[in-house]
């Protein structure tokens, strides 16, 4: 409470406010989430897991990652300590890397960090037709200024689809749904998107090929440099193991 009005992320403060903290007690919720993650890297201040496709990161659903991360992850034992919750969001789409906070201190310092782009981001994305091999997709997404590069990894013919492309996707601003707009944008949607794809070109039933693949950035508390992955799933190799289009007729 700031002057005992409850206070949120967006209160300023000017100096001389009565300032009043509440900790409520922990209740266990009568239903508990059973749901298992990959961790794939934790310390006492980070966590970092593989966020599978058909799940909210957060929000008011009962099933969401940030519901299953207490059972998944170690609570840390340092003085701020809290509730593992996830700093960035991927769509319920979307498979692959997610950073989570662990203590008070480290969630103000990541959402810092991704507020000052000093966290670096790479996707990969399989998207239908020609395009250039590099390139950048500067377009507004909703009036805001937007940008990613993009860099293609590999290429196969699709009888279905004309070309399919591996490409390495860096978003340089986090604006909804970004990547999935912007290739869309240039004629090049993301195979499997149902919402910003081609209608004729619509694919059902395998999912949309979207991956968040690594994560960069200095630790804000040890200062290392981390450099962490999620690999590329095993459906998107499948695609490009093989330069013969016949080998894509399933696709």
């Amino acid at each position: 409470m700031v002057n005992d009005t409850i206070a949120t992320t967006a209160t300023f403060i000017y100096g001389g406010e009565c300032i009043t903290l509440s900790i409520p007690e922990e209740i266990s919720p009568n239903r508990k989430l059973v749901f298992q993650l990959n961790v794939l890297f934790e310390d006492s201040h980070i966590a970092v897991i593989h966020k599978p496709a058909g799940i909210l990161v957060s929000g008011n659903s009962f099933k969401t990652v940030a519901n299953a991360l207490s059972q998944n992850i170690q609570r840390s034992k340092l003085p701020d300590a809290t509730k593992p919750h996830p700093v960035h969001r991927l769509d319920y789409a979307t498979t692959g890397i997610l950073l989570v906070g662990k203590t008070h201190s480290c969630i103000r310092a990541l959402n810092k960090m991704f507020e000052d782009k000093k966290i670096e981001k790479i996707y990969y994305a399989v998207t239908i037709g020609e395009m250039n091999n590099h390139g950048e997709i500067s377009s507004e997404i909703e009036g805001k200024k937007s940008l990613t590069h993009y860099r293609i990894s590999d290429t196969v013919l699709s009888k279905r689809f004309g070309k399919l492309n591996l490409v390495e996707l860096k978003p340089q601003t986090g604006r909804r749904h970004q990547l999935r707009k912007h290739l869309s944008g240039i004629g090049n949607p993301i195979l499997g998107d149902k919402e910003y794809g081609i209608e004729e070109l619509i694919l059902s039933g395998k999912g949309l090929y979207l991956h968040a693949y690594s994560l960069s950035f200095i630790h804000p508390f040890t200062n290392k440099q981390l450099c962490l992955k999620d690999e590329i799933p095993e459906r998107f190799k499948k695609i490009f193991s093989s330069n013969k289009a016949e080998n894509l007729s399933d696709v």
